[in-house]
């Protein structure tokens, strides 16, 4: 009997050819003309920037940092309104990169800016959330949620600063699910 290759083998063996015809393109141009090219790719999409930015673990100022965290948390909370009540696609990259950025500016002792972003991220996500069918995206949100949680709970801040982003988390989430547990945890820690 003969079997037939799969559509699979195929793909995957022309997209080996395809890379091998692009490495060697790739390997007889100049250094410049290569950066120059990713630095367009760069601006026009901001996943390769993202990518980029990851493989070569950039740095930046809290200024940059902040508003890449912003754009982050704007990509990754976007939808289309037609999708409404559906379980539609969402960048899960995005939040990823929002995680990373929290972090980082967690590490540079940023807690303003951490917790204004978070609130923005709250008040974004749920609404994400309260507009797709399931809500899968809900674990990403937490998981970015969480790296503010941890940080808070170590802070140097107020108890009236941490009951406050609690209390204002909490009203911001027009699901009433987001991070729950954990916001309450950490608001009666510092109410003690």
């Amino acid at each position: 009997m003969a079997t037939r290759k799969s559509r699979n083998t195929d793909s995957t063996s022309k997209l080996s050819e395809s890379t091998s015809e692009l490495r060697q393109a790739l390997t007889q141009r100049k250094k410049v003309e290569l950066v120059e090219f990713l630095l367009v790719l760069a601006e026009e999409d901001l996943r390769i920037l993202r990518k980029l930015t990851i493989r070569f673990k950039m740095t930046a100022s809290v200024e940059r940092l902040e508003a890449a965290t912003r754009q982050a948390i704007v990509d990754a909370t976007a939808f289309d309104k037609r999708d409404m009540n559906r379980n539609f696609n969402y960048d899960r990259e995005a939040y990823a990169e929002a995680k990373r950025l929290l972090e980082l500016l967690v590490a540079a002792e940023q807690c303003a800016v951490v917790m204004q972003l978070s609130l923005e991220l709250m008040k974004l996500g749920s609404h994400q959330v309260e507009m797709s069918d399931e809500g899968l995206m809900t674990d990403d949100i937490e998981e970015c949620l969480n790296v503010v949680i941890q940080a808070l709970k170590k802070s140097s801040l107020s108890s009236a600063e941490v009951i406050a982003w609690c209390s204002a988390m909490l009203e911001n989430d027009c699901v009433r699910f987001i991070a729950e547990k954990p916001l309450k945890s950490l608001l009666n820690q510092f109410q003690q």
